[in-house]
């Protein structure tokens, strides 16, 4: 199965490093991505309601980006949360890349826009 790349753009005016402690920090993904995160080994277990996916941090670098791995996902497919600061206006953006199948691809924009409008209520914006 074919999956397609989904670019989403998200301003979210907090400070960089503070953004960045909730996208790859258990306890900050918890505040929004699931209702619970732990880490062993640079392998991170997400666990909502009914289900638990686990996923490999594939690169970090300090207040611009995370990349993971599902670790069921096809080669080649990733997610990345990518933070860019707005020169000119001094906004914060965040870049979420992101894989989908042609027919879930409406269902996983949804979903993203979901946990950011969770991720913004926890940090106050």
């Amino acid at each position: 199965m074919q999956h397609e790349r989904i670019e989403l753009e998200y301003t979210i005016n907090t400070p960089p490093n503070i953004l960045y402690y909730r996208l790859n920090n258990p306890s900050g993904l918890e505040e929004w991505f699931a209702n619970r995160v732990n880490e062993k080994d640079g392998i991170y277990t997400f666990k909502w309601d009914q289900s638990e996916q686990k996923a490999k941090l594939l690169e970090t670098k300090k207040n611009v980006f995370v990349k993971f791995k599902w670790l069921d996902s096809e080669d080649g497919t990733f997610f990345e949360f990518r933070i860019q600061k707005q020169e000119l206006t001094g906004d914060v953006a965040l870049k979420i890349t992101d894989f989908a199948e042609a027919d879930e691809k409406e269902d996983i924009i949804g979903m993203w826009d979901e946990q950011i409008d969770g991720l913004k209520h926890t940090l106050g914006v």
